[in-house]
Formats: structure tokens, sequence, C-alpha cells
């Protein structure tokens, strides 16, 4: 499972931190379209947070994940 992780432990901790701030600031101070694209991208911030792996990362050869193996 190790081998589709792309993003560091603080990486990862940082994308939840923020994704459920925003979340919450979407739900309680903004509305319409920016209110939807927020939550949008809150979710997305949290999934990609949760599952150690970001699509654009791998798009643009990013990887700031460091493997046990790497480091012997």
């Amino acid at each position: 499972m190790n081998k589709f992780r792309n993003e560091s432990t603080s990486d990862r901790i940082t994308r939840v931190v923020f994704g459920v701030a925003l979340f919450f600031i979407a739900y309680n101070g903004l509305s319409g379209a920016t209110s939807t694209i927020a939550h949008i991208l809150a979710i997305i911030l949290v999934a990609t947070g949760l599952t150690g792996f970001c699509a654009l990362y791998k798009l643009f050869g990013i990887n700031t994940h460091k493997s046990p193996e790497s480091e012997k």
C-alpha cells in the first residue's frame, strides 16, 4: 500500500487540518458558488490527506513521502 503514497506525514496532516478548517469556513461564512467550490476543495484536501495520494503530485512527478527503504 505504501508504494501508492506520495505525500509525507506532515503534508498529510497539513491537508487534513486545512481541509477541515476550510469546510467550516465555507459552511459558516460563505454562500453560493464560493461556498460550493470551497466545500469541494475541502473534501479533496481531506481525502488526499487521509489516503496519502495526490493525483496532481503524480502528474507533476512530486513525491514528498520518504519510504523506509530509501533511507537505508
